[in-house]
Formats: C-alpha cells, sequence, structure tokens
C-alpha cells in the first residue's frame, strides 16, 4: 500500500513530472533488454559489497512518516553511529519512481508495499529483503463514490486509481465481494498526484486511493466510501525493502535500521507528550494536525511492538496472503515476460517458499525484527 503534501504513498526529492507514471514498474520489469540487465549487475554487484554508507528513500504515507521523524530527530543517526555506519534517508515525491530507483541500486532500502515489492525490484530480478514489517492498512485504502453509497454502484462506472498498484489490487478484491470483475468497471490510470484533483472534476465519479488523499476526498460533499481494506486485513502490507545481497554482506545495517525503527516506535505510541510532538511533527510533514494524523493512524494496524511484527510475519496467512497478490499480478501481466504462472517468482516466509524455491526474489526475513524484540540490538 500512498500524498507528499498533496500525494500519499509518495516523496521531497522533486522528480521530473514526465516520471510520474505508474506504468513504469510495468515496463522495467517486461522489457529487461541486455543494456539494463549489465547496469543492474554491475550496480548490485558493487552495492552488495561490504560499506560504511548506505542510502535508504522513502514516500509520505501514514506508516512511513516515521522515517522523516527518525531522520530529523537524530534517531536514525544514533543508531547507525551504534553500528559504525553512515544512513542517509531520503524522502521522494513520487512512490513509484521511490521503488524505481530502489530496483535500479541508486538505494540500499526503500519503502513499498508488499505486492509493488514483488512486481518492481523482485520481477525485475532484484532480490529483495522485508526487513522491517511496519503495518498494513486497516482502512487506509478505499473506494469511494460520488453520489453513491453501495460498492454494487460502481458498475458501468469509470474508476480512476494508479494502475497496477495496492489500488487496483482492492479494487479487484472489492469487485469479487459483490460478484463483479474488472470486466463490469473501466479503470482510468491517474497518478497518485492527481488524484484530489480529479476527483473534484464532474467526469470523475469513482475513485481507489490511500490516505491522506482518501481523508481529503471522503472530506468532500456527496463523497462515499464504500470498500476498504479492513475487508481484508493483512493484505496490503508496508515495508521497509532492502537489497538482500547488500544485507548479507552488511548485517550492521539491518540492525542499525531496525534498532532505529523501534525506538521511533516505542516514542509513538507512549501516550505522553513526547508521543504528541513526535506524531504532531510527523502530522505535518505529511500535510495535516494531530488530530488528522491520528485518524490515520486508527486505521492502520502499526505493528509498535517487534514481537507483533515477528508474529505476524511468521504466520501461515502472510504466505496465503502472498498467493492471491501473485494471482492478481501474473493475471495482469507484472511478473514479467517470462512467468509461466503465478508462482513464477519465489517468495520467501517462514511459513514456507511461496512459488518457485529456485528463482526466489523476495523475502521476508523476521530475524532483525527478533533480535528487537529480545532486546540483542
Amino acid at each position: 500500500m500512498r500524498k507528499s503534501v498533496t500525494t500519499a504513498k509518495t516523496k521531497v526529492l522533486a522528480t521530473p513530472s514526465s516520471i510520474k507514471n505508474p506504468f513504469l514498474p510495468f515496463i522495467f520489469a517486461m522489457s529487461l533488454v541486455a543494456i539494463v540487465l549489465s547496469s543492474l549487475l554491475i550496480t548490485n554487484q558493487a552495492n552488495a559489497a561490504e560499506k560504511k554508507k548506505f542510502d535508504v528513500c522513502w514516500s509520505i504515507y501514514v506508516g512511513w512518516m516515521p522515517w522523516g521523524y527518525g531522520a530529523d530527530s537524530g534517531i536514525v543517526k544514533k543508531w547507525a553511529d551504534k553500528y559504525g555506519v553512515e544512513i542517509n534517508v531520503t524522502q521522494i515525491n513520487d512512490y513509484i519512481e521511490s521503488i524505481n530507483q530502489y530496483t535500479a541500486g541508486q538505494y540500499d532500502g526503500c519503502v513499498m508495499t508488499n505486492m509493488d515489492a514483488l512486481t518492481i525490484p523482485a520481477a525485475g530480478g532484484v532480490d529483495s529483503t522485508a526487513l522491517i514489517v511496519g503495518d498494513f492498512s486497516n482502512g487506509n485504502d478505499g473506494v469511494v463514490l460520488k453520489g453513491k453509497k453501495s460498492l454494487a454502484d460502481i458498475k458501468g462506472q469509470k474508476v480512476n486509481l494508479v494502475e497496477l498498484s495496492v489500488s487496483h489490487y482492492l479494487l479487484a478484491r472489492g469487485l469479487e465481494s459483490v460478484g463483479m470483475s474488472e470486466r463490469d468497471v473501466t479503470v482510468v490510470n491517474t497518478s497518485d498526484a492527481d488524484m484530489v484533483a480529479a476527483y473534484t472534476t464532474k467526469d470523475v465519479t469513482s475513485v481507489v486511493t490511500w490516505n491522506p488523499l482518501l481523508s481529503e476526498i471522503t472530506a468532500m460533499p456527496n463523497s462515499y466510501k464504500v470498500y476498504d481494506s479492513s475487508k481484508i486485513p493483512g493484505e496490503i502490507i508496508d515495508l521497509m525493502v532492502v537489497n538482500t545481497d547488500v544485507l548479507k554482506a552488511n548485517p550492521k545495517f539491518g540492525k542499525a535500521l531496525t534498532g532505529a525503527w523501534y525506538e521511533i516506535m516505542a516514542t509513538m505510541s507512549a501516550g505522553d507528550a513526547k508521543a504528541n510532538k513526535a506524531k504532531t511533527s510527523m502530522a505535518v510533514a505529511s500535510g495535516t494536525d494531530l488530530t488528522g494524523y491520528e485518524a490515520q493512524l486508527a486505521s492502520t494496524k502499526m505493528f509498535y511492538k517487534a514481537a507483533d511484527a515477528v508474529a505476524f510475519t511468521n504466520s501461515t496467512q502472510l504466505k496465503q496472503t502472498m498467493g492471491y497478490v501473485a494471482e492478481f499480478s501474473f493475471e495482469h501481466g507484472l511478473l514479467g515476460e517470462g512467468a509461466s504462472d503465478a508462482g513464477f517468482i519465489g517468495i520467501e516466509t517462514p511459513a514456507g517458499v511461496y512459488g518457485s524455491s529456485g528463482n526466489i526474489k523476495f523475502r521476508f526475513d523476521p530475524s532483525y525484527m527478533q533480535m528487537a524484540a529480545d532486546g540483542k540490538l
């Protein structure tokens, strides 16, 4: 599963509007020409070596705001210093572009959803690990209709969303719940940066998006949220994903990132003045206030405790969820030209591998979160 002050799973490193195109990951995965493969191979080999300096990126979304706070407050630096490394944290103003840059080897880690981790870096041949399972959307992603109060009323409508994203996935799951499919609607690809403006026009009657965009849209007159991610709990998961080879060569990088994250989580969940100050900082950075940010947190299942994140990651449900995601991705051509079925790319979870054990490119590794839970970081 998002605004850049007007864009959600999105980022302050400006990127040209011409590349704010959600088809880019699809194109990237589907057109692995020799020169791109060579470039990625060289870059990733260089990144995999033992090193001291690392770069991670994030985009604005309720569950990822802690990374901006962690950088600004010095918490990330504190943990990096503890392990003798340097970690630069960069905000990027376009969610998909941030993942593209990670996939190209410009960053060692990037926040993204479970589906996007599979369909962009993993499908592009970049072995990636979910280092931190931060939360899952529990109402933060939703379908909104203008003037209609039932999801069934979406039949025959044009639906504006970021095509091939978790919004598209949510729509498909929602349509299934009312006995419909994508054949019953027309999907209109719309950048997250343009979603709110598009909805204000007369021609747009239905959108699927995430917070804080979702909150902005549902606050408008005659707008009704008819389906949201609370109907599919645990399926839209928000992660800090890192390059697997980089992590293997540099475990201190993983320890520093994980330690910083759970210090931030402890601060946020303390329920005191310091917690309110931290959340207010995150709220302002995402274009809202403390009340607005807490409303978004209310529809987010945050794993404030490492032990809870570990339990979720170890569950058999995670493997099943990734099966749903892989099937959707395969049906929409997101696993690459060579994909023969939904299991073409192996997804490793503690409960077992979904798909090909000989082509594992996406891994859920709870070991660093377990260290945090055990107080061993």
